[in-house]
């Protein structure tokens, strides 16, 4: 099982042949420089025990790298064209699911299938380990990893291409403009770290943007701490809708059962000031102010 020299000529003229087209809505863009795919399977550190799911087949040329190291790959992609020729590289006993659909049944949910097919897999290999491992689509890439995270099968390790902005929001810090609701989210449950920045000359079609390898480690013990994961998503998405208020009028803003009254007293607990805003906290300030929140805490307004 051998992926194909991916050159963009060897690319136009399969793609020519099934009658595909790369789709910019659906983030469509592949690597050609198969060092990058070499890389990135390096970079996560695949195990004999590692069930892994990788979003977005394209041709199969990752899918296959990844099968010559894990247990399982179960492999989801939208385009039934890439999906029949990312089987064509894959050797009939290979350990690939591939499953030919969208991940995401909307923006804050996967689908069901996704996640029982990774489960069935996992059940199947002793001590078994679940990685994410792709090149994921530009279009899906935040809430692939959101969602991820908020699931009750979050990965041991996600080992992603994505934009390099996304990136930089990934692993941002307070007081910088990429600093968000993201930033918070991934850093109070992992650890992230760019392990490679991609030029756009890798990729064909070339993007507008400069992308990076990024691997965001799971930390058990730091996501325990949380609490209530979903109370603590809801204050995270609902404080940074108008970040650019004060912290006061952000949230007063944000979540309607909440009064100046009840709002007042835990701010001054939290020695959170007047002219405090939600890109300045730390991780660990907004971990304390939503669990001290959560009584009120409901969806944002303008969720």
């Amino acid at each position: 099982m051998t992926a194909k020299k991916q050159t963009i000529s060897y690319l136009q003229k399969r793609f020519q042949e099934i009658g595909f087209k790369p789709y910019a809505k659906h983030g469509q863009n592949f690597l050609i420089d198969l060092n990058i795919l070499d890389l990135a399977a390096r970079v996560a550190q695949i195990e004999p025990n590692d069930v892994v799911l990788e979003v977005g087949t394209g041709t199969g040329s990752l899918t296959v790298r990844i099968a010559e190291r894990a247990s399982h790959v179960v492999t989801v992609e939208i385009d039934p064209h890439l999906a029949q020729m990312a089987v064509e590289q894959f050797d009939e006993d290979a350990p690939i699911t591939l499953l030919q659909y969208d991940v995401l049944r909307n923006k804050n949910r996967l689908r069901d299938e996704v996640l029982e097919t990774v489960r069935e897999k996992m059940a199947a290999v002793p001590d078994a380990s679940f990685k994410l491992v792709a090149n994921l689509p530009y279009s899906v890439a935040t809430p692939i990893i959101s969602n991820l995270l908020a699931s009750d099968l979050p990965p041991d390790s996600m080992t992603v291409t994505i934009q390099k902005e996304l990136a930089d929001r990934l692993i941002a810090s307070p007081r910088t403009k990429d600093y968000g609701s993201l930033s918070v989210w991934v850093q109070a449950q992992a650890h992230a770290l760019v392990a490679r920045e991609l030029a756009p000359t890798v990729f064909w079609p070339r993007p507008k943007v400069t992308s990076a390898i990024v691997q965001i480690v799971l930390d058990r013990q730091k996501r325990a701490e949380i609490g209530d994961l979903r109370t603590f998503q809801t204050y995270v998405r609902g404080v940074f809708l108008l970040r650019r208020k004060f912290l006061r009028s952000a949230l007063l803003g944000a979540f309607k059962s909440l009064d100046k009254p009840s709002l007042d007293p835990i701010l001054a607990r939290q020695h959170l000031g007047p002219e405090a805003r939600a890109e300045e906290l730390t991780v660990e300030q907004h971990l304390a102010l939503a669990k001290a929140l959560a009584p009120w805490l409901r969806e944002p307004a303008d969720a």
